[in-house]
């Protein structure tokens, strides 16, 4: 019952602070936080403290699974390597960099357990950093690399975590071990993170039922990470690689309704779950405090650390990002002279026609490679970081929800505990609210521009008209070499839809022409205006009871399908 009172107030605070929180301009996970500390100290509010198993085991896989399959693969692979750099070198290179600081501090505290803490404390979550940036419109390729880290640093900090633990509990032979663990569980999430993500999407292809699809889309997360977890793996590896394998093959495997539906169902599950888990991170501070004792060590030289650690990670973070801001620029040189390479060898192949079957095939390749290749290099030239972007990178690393659970993983037995989970908390909480509550002034400080609407409108005028192209040459080749008589109307009606689908991109484009005259937006408002007056007929049908109401489900169905076609997207124009 209690529970259940709980959770209803957990979601009203999340759905008021969400909407609140876009007319102060500023991230719900930041306001969260404060609201659940102000909430915990309320008379009669019980102390909370979440068993790190729920997080980590119940919450944090839907979450990352619901931010790995939204993240386009093309993306992520043309910024593998920074972030690879991000979310695995500067992991370690941060936890051993902090750990090494408390070890001093913290006279009772062996290494391994230092770097354990190390571990937890020093993944971001970009979760505040990429929801300011979206509404704030920071640059795609700055957006890109803020979710790559998130999705990948989380597995790079628990594996460290976990072997780290191992030392302080004598359980690992050298430091080499440690290593070894790592990679262990980095490759095989990999293949079962593939493997789980083939075997869900070929199931999801072969249901019509919308119903099923999403009980599977649902338990796919837990279907790549219990196995991985269960033979030492990293089991939110295994989540993130079978989101990105799922994202990417969703245009070829499911049907329009399905990926609406995983659209929708998804991003719920995220939202609540994500700033869920900021509000307990305000919510548990109070237990925090009670807990630790302060004649072993006091409170306040605990949040005294943690402060510390806090602008230690920082400083830490820049220096890794400056280096990589000019690493970009030398890889952007570098892709240069491999397109140029490319092209090379293929205008010897493009001179010589192909004179057996293994030259076409080879031909064929080096088009493929030159013409990827290029499109790399374009977006790296247009996408290019400068060191504004650096800077606003480097801010952007706040601590979140791996930190509020990975720290209460600790083993009971570890010196310091209570004291170490507030000295995590408090850098969480710290890096939430001193970082992502000035992030949006540094963003609008620094002039950062994200993408030209105008631009993107005109891209997707121009990729529509190719497609249209392509369809209508399609069409005339059906016509032309069907034996089935078409009639000529309705040929026409099928090539006009198309061109008037192009049309309305292009006047999205010209922003400067007057609305009525716009045909596109015309006959939108004209069907609209007859939607409305078929749903107000369907309403007054339904009352008079002459339908079975299986037929005017269906209706209904057909009404809003059509409504959701017409109308404006948000943004669009």
């Amino acid at each position: 019952m209690e529970l259940g009172l709980y959770g209803i107030v957990a979601v009203a605070v999340i759905v008021a602070v969400a909407a609140f929180s876009k007319r102060l301009g500023i991230a719900a996970p930041i306001i969260l936080v404060v609201v659940g500390v102000a909430l915990s100290y309320l008379p009669g509010v019980p102390e909370i403290e979440v068993p790190h198993e729920i997080i980590l085991d119940g919450l944090l896989p839907p979450i990352l699974y619901a931010a790995a399959v939204a993240v386009p693969v093309m993306d992520f692979r043309r910024n593998l390597a920074p972030i690879a750099g991000l979310s695995v070198a500067l992991v370690v290179v941060t936890a051993f960099a902090t750990g090494t600081l408390l070890f001093f501090l913290l006279p009772d505290l062996n290494y391994a357990a230092a770097i354990a803490l190390g571990a937890i404390i020093s993944p971001p979550d970009a979760v505040a950093a990429t929801s300011i940036g979206r509404r704030l419109g920071l640059p795609p390729r700055l957006l890109t690399l803020l979710e790559g880290e998130g999705l990948v640093n989380d597995a790079t900090a628990l594996v460290l975590l976990r072997s780290a633990v191992a030392a302080a509990a004598g359980g690992l032979a050298s430091p080499w071990a440690g290593v070894t663990d790592f990679l262990y569980a980095a490759a095989l999430a990999i293949v079962i993170g593939i493997v789980a993500g083939i075997v869900t999407v070929w199931v999801r292809s072969k249901l019509s039922d919308p119903v099923l699809d999403t009980a599977i889309s649902l338990a796919v997360p837990f279907v790549a990470f219990t196995p991985a977890e269960s033979i030492g793996a990293s089991g939110i590896l295994a989540v993130v690689v079978a989101g990105l394998y799922t994202g990417h093959a969703a245009p070829r495997a499911f049907s329009p309704q399905s990926r609406i539906s995983d659209r929708i169902n998804w991003r719920t599950i995220q939202f609540l779950l994500e700033n869920g888990v900021f509000l307990l991170i305000g919510l548990e501070i109070r237990t925090l405090i009670e807990d630790a004792d302060p004649e072993v060590f006091s409170v306040e030289a605990s949040f005294g650390i943690g402060l510390l650690a806090t602008v230690v990670l920082i400083v830490i973070r820049y220096l890794w990002v400056g280096p990589l801001i000019v690493a970009l620029r030398l890889r952007e040189r570098h892709a240069e002279r491999t397109t140029y390479r490319a092209l090379l060898a293929l205008y010897y192949f493009r001179a010589h026609p192909s004179r057996t079957k293994r030259e076409a095939r080879l031909r064929n390749r080096l088009e493929r490679d030159y013409g990827r290749r290029r499109g790399d290099l374009e977006q790296q030239r247009q996408e290019r970081i400068d060191w504004r972007g650096g800077i606003v990178l480097g801010w952007a690393g706040m601590r979140g929800v791996v930190t509020l659970a990975a720290a209460q993983s600790l083993p009971l037995e570890t010196p310091y505990r209570p004291q170490l989970i507030l000295i995590a908390f408090t850098v969480a909480v710290a890096s939430i609210v001193l970082q992502g509550g000035t992030l949006p002034w540094l963003i609008r400080i620094l002039g950062v521009q994200g993408v030209d609407a105008r631009e993107d409108r005109r891209e997707v005028a121009e990729l529509l008209e190719t497609l249209s192209n392509a369809g209508i040459e399609e069409l005339e080749r059906v016509v032309s070499e069907s034996d089935r008589p078409y009639d000529p109307d309705v040929v026409e009606r099928a090539r006009q839809s198309t061109f008037l689908r192009t049309e309305a991109a292009w006047e999205r484009v010209d922003r400067g022409r007057n609305e009525v005259d716009e045909p596109h937006r015309l006959f939108r408002e004209l069907r609209l205006t007859i939607v409305a007056a078929e749903r107000e007929k369907m309403l007054e049908l339904r009352a008079l009871g002459n339908h079975p109401s299986r037929i005017l489900a269906e209706a209904q169905s057909l009404l809003d399908l059509e409504e959701t076609r017409l109308q404006r997207r948000p943004g669009a124009h």
